[in-house]
């Protein structure tokens, strides 16, 4: 078994962006439509919907869920390391980096944190960036387990956090 699945080039690759998009603005009904299909078959609740009713929160208005998308269906302007070369591919994260992957076969989703920060409002403009956050290892049964982090924050036109999330791959 190999002592390290991680190499002085992936550990030189830590902080590297991924990817990097930006929304178009943050329309009032697009949050409107978004509480509606999320909270579906249920009502969404009124400060989501209703200018009057949202007003009188501690926002001062409408803003969006927690969980609102504004990348969902389309950025007005998106970038990528590189292409992945496959669907699935262990390999994709360190090849569209253009470094040496460890090669390994198997992959899963080992988990997803999320903290949240402004909420969006409608006019916002957010841009998202993704990172290869870490790499670590520990031993499995089946061998080395390689967990591969990835930081992804959003920020809006203000440069105030809206969310970060990590989301960590395991391969093996």
């Amino acid at each position: 078994m190999a002592e390290t699945t991680i190499s002085d080039e992936m550990r030189g690759a830590i902080g590297r962006q991924l990817s990097r998009r930006v929304s178009f603005p943050v329309a009032e009904s697009d949050i409107r439509k978004w509480a509606l299909a999320v909270y579906y078959p249920d009502h969404a609740p009124a400060r989501f919907i209703d200018a009057d009713v949202a007003a009188t929160t501690r926002w001062g208005g409408i803003v969006a869920p927690e969980e609102f998308n504004p990348f969902a269906w389309l950025a007005a302007e998106a970038e990528t390391a590189g292409e992945a070369i496959e669907q699935n591919n262990p390999d994709n994260t360190e090849l569209a980096l253009g470094i040496t992957p460890p090669g390994l076969k198997f992959q899963l989703n080992g988990g997803m944190t999320v903290e949240y920060g402004e909420p969006i409002r409608p006019g916002d403009v957010i841009t998202g960036v993704n990172v290869l956050a870490d790499y670590t290892e520990r031993a499995g049964r089946l061998g080395l387990m390689l967990f591969t982090v990835f930081e992804d924050t959003w920020t809006n036109q203000r440069g105030e956090l809206v969310k970060r999330t990590r989301n960590t791959g395991i391969r093996y």
